[in-house]
């Protein structure tokens, strides 16, 4: 009789061959959505220690509140400048008042009298406000001062933009007053 021979399979690859298991399309979608969700608990983990250590800086609420805001219509000796009032309160730690702005006038200037809105007054680059304190700007101090202004009217309002150097750019709308009248 003759010997029969066989072949023996390579190491590693003994056993029959396995045909196609059948696939298990749950299965596949946790395997495949795992990874994801690994690193997104991760970045979550890595954000919270970034912000609980002042990585990300602080959240500031609003420090600043301007009120009683209003403008002069400018008086037949000054037909060019609208005297502007107001007090702004700062609620935080110090700031400046860099600058301000009205769609209503050519330019916006600060002004410091001598006691009295009589006189021209000096101009000022900025104004500080101490924190926590409010700073009145009236006829009788600083004020601010637009010049050339559009028409005004009694009872209408006027924009103003108030930029900080902390709290940034605060809008009010000044009410338009007789001259004489804060």
């Amino acid at each position: 009789m003759a010997a029969q021979r066989t072949a023996e399979a390579p190491a590693g690859l003994a056993g029959p061959a396995r045909p196609d298991t059948p696939r298990r399309p749950a299965a596949e979608l946790i395997r495949a959505g795992l990874a994801p969700v690994i690193c997104a608990a991760a970045m979550i983990g890595l954000l919270y220690g970034w912000v609980a250590t002042g990585g990300a800086g602080t959240v500031s609420r609003v420090t600043i509140r301007v009120g009683q805001a209003a403008v002069t219509l400018p008086s037949s000796s000054s037909p060019d400048q609208a005297a502007t009032y107001l007090t702004v309160t700062n609620l935080g730690g110090p700031d400046t008042l860099l600058s301000a702005s009205s769609p209503s006038a050519g330019r916006v200037i600060f002004i410091r009298h001598a006691g009295s809105a009589a006189g021209p007054g000096t101009v000022v680059r900025r104004l500080a406000i101490p924190a926590h304190a409010t700073l009145s700007l009236s006829p009788f101090g600083l004020d601010i001062v637009l010049l050339d202004p559009g028409p005004l009217s009694v009872g209408a309002t006027v924009p103003l933009v108030l930029t900080f150097r902390n709290a940034g750019r605060v809008t009010v709308d000044a009410a338009v007053t007789p001259p004489g009248t804060p």
